[in-house]
């Protein structure tokens, strides 16, 4: 399921926006989903990290980075 939202962004962000849709990566939603969708994936990473940081319990994780990528 999709919502249609209307926002106000600043009229360079809008002209990034275009010039990768001019380049053919996408609409202007898919674009902006694409970026929303990496910023949460950044939050969810970020707070993952201070959880581990808080608790010292990462000695498991040290091959992650090996499997680790970003989904578009």
């Amino acid at each position: 399921m999709t919502t249609q939202i209307a926002v106000r962004l600043p009229d360079d962000v809008v002209g990034y926006v275009d010039t990768l849709v001019k380049e053919g990566v996408g609409s202007r939603a898919a674009v902006v989903t694409r970026a929303l969708r990496r910023y949460q994936q950044q939050q969810q990473a970020e707070r993952d990290a201070q959880i581990l940081e808080e608790t010292g319990d990462y000695e498991d994780f040290a091959t992650l980075p090996g499997y680790a990528s970003v989904e578009d």
